[in-house]
């Protein structure tokens, strides 16, 4: 099972209490079902609305199930920012 990283961001970082933390996932589901469950309640909410970066890509629309996660990979976790 692959091994990397997840970073937060902004609210998400807030939420998890954490700027990253490892994941152990085969997919880009499997490690937010285990960051839901180590972090019920703020940052489920907040979850749903972030887009996310697999290794610097963007992951849009696909269904995460799909997404394959890397050994050493990164996944960063970036909820809607407000720019000026």
């Amino acid at each position: 099972m692959p091994a990397g990283t997840i970073r937060y961001w902004a609210a998400a970082k807030a939420a998890a209490g954490v700027a990253e933390e490892p994941y152990t996932a085969g997919t880009l589901a499997d490690a937010l079902h285990a960051v839901r469950e180590r972090h019920p309640g703020e940052l489920t909410r907040v979850l749903k609305s972030c887009s996310f970066l697999v290794d610097g890509a963007p992951v849009g629309t696909r269904d995460h199930q799909t997404v394959r996660l890397a050994e050493g990979g990164t996944v960063e976790v970036l909820p809607p920012f407000a720019g000026g």
